[in-house]
């Protein structure tokens, strides 16, 4: 029975990843062929549609009523993104950010993790607030667009996606096939990974949410790590980047708001959820602020401090899954000893960047 569930839920996973391949690789030469840019493209495009396990686990849980699972898998995809995957990337290549990237979408994140945390409190995401934040993921895209047309930069995204030729009717045609068959190999890989993921959760006695907070979010975040890596290995920053911070955008504002929107009654939110693990969620993402907005790159060592966090928070999932006698333990030592130096280190990172940002201007002045 084991062997069945394992096999079903890594089926799903290439299912997923493969829907996810096709999806992006369809749409993003059908959006070339329309005249948007690759930095848009890049932003939207690829991340929205990295992100398509995410919203399709989403659905199929949300029609069956398994709330818990797209709550855990959109947190914990999120929390994936920042820790685990810029955190592996960095480690390839230290990730240096466009100014624009900075100062817009890196906020911006850690503005709609507060909104979904505040929206959350009362343990429900309503119809009318998924309503708003997928008006809020529209508004976020035209102003994308509208600000590509507008600066007309180019982000040196792969040749894939910027070379790209559509030719003539049967080249359409071929590329809407590839996007068709995305969706359709998408809604099949969610299904499998579902039923899985709940049928994990029973065997072994632990709580939905914590088996999407950890596999299934590990699961439907592949298209991403895979995306995101290869990226860093090319010397592609703003696609590394754009595409971690497009994708944790879209989990929050268009697979929960639809999935609000699909839930009889709006979605619920596990109290254990808005307690404990939203607040990780926001912690990562204001995290990125002072390593992003002071110095503009990820580091080695910053990208192996976000990844020990990423193991650190696993490890606590795991104590607390299993109701072990170490979870009080653990979490007095995460709350007495880890989060205080975090903070510590942080405050000294804002110091030292900016400092040495001084410095570098008086010696420009100077010159």
């Amino acid at each position: 029975m084991i062997w069945i569930m394992v096999a079903s839920f890594i089926l799903g996973v290439f299912a997923l990843v493969g829907g996810a391949e096709a999806l992006v690789r369809g749409a993003s030469r059908l959006a070339a062929a329309a005249g948007v840019s690759s930095l848009v493209i890049g932003l939207t495009v690829v991340a929205y549609g990295t992100s398509a396990p995410e919203l399709g686990v989403a659905i199929r849980a949300a029609l069956t009523g398994q709330a818990d699972i797209t709550v855990g898998n959109v947190v914990g995809a999120n929390i994936l993104n920042i820790l685990l995957i810029l955190g592996v990337s960095s480690l390839l290549a230290p990730i240096c950010l466009s100014q624009e990237l900075v100062r817009r979408d890196v906020p911006l994140l850690a503005v709609v993790s507060l909104a979904l945390f505040l929206l959350s409190v009362d343990g429900r995401l309503q119809r009318y607030e998924g309503a708003l934040l997928i008006l809020g993921l529209i508004a976020y895209t035209r102003h994308a667009i509208r600000r590509g047309r507008e600066s007309g930069e180019e982000a040196g995204y792969p040749a894939a996606l910027t070379e790209v030729q559509v030719a003539g009717h049967d080249g359409w045609l071929r590329h809407i096939a590839l996007v068709v068959l995305g969706l359709l190999l998408l809604a099949a890989g969610s299904a499998l990974v579902v039923n899985a993921a709940v049928s994990f959760a029973r065997a072994f006695g632990v709580s939905e949410l914590v088996i999407s907070l950890t596999i299934v979010a590990i699961g439907t975040t592949l298209p991403e790590l895979a995306t995101s890596a290869l990226a860093a290995r090319r010397g592609d920053p703003d696609i590394t980047v754009g595409n971690v911070i497009g994708s944790s955008l879209f989990n929050i504002m268009g697979v929960l708001g639809t999935a609000a929107l699909l839930s009889p009654g709006g979605l619920a939110v596990p109290l254990e959820a808005v307690r404990l693990d939203m607040p990780i969620m926001i912690t990562a993402a204001v995290a990125l602020l002072p390593v992003f907005v002071i110095g503009a790159q990820l580091e080695r060592w910053e990208g192996a401090f976000f990844l020990g966090y990423y193991v650190t928070f696993v490890a606590y999932l795991y104590l607390r899954g299993t109701e072990s006698q170490a979870l009080e333990g653990y979490t007095r030592a995460m709350a007495g000893f880890v989060i205080p130096l975090t903070a510590v280190t942080l405050l000294a990172l804002i110091a030292a960047r900016r400092q040495a940002r001084d410095q570098r201007a008086r010696s420009g002045g100077d010159g």
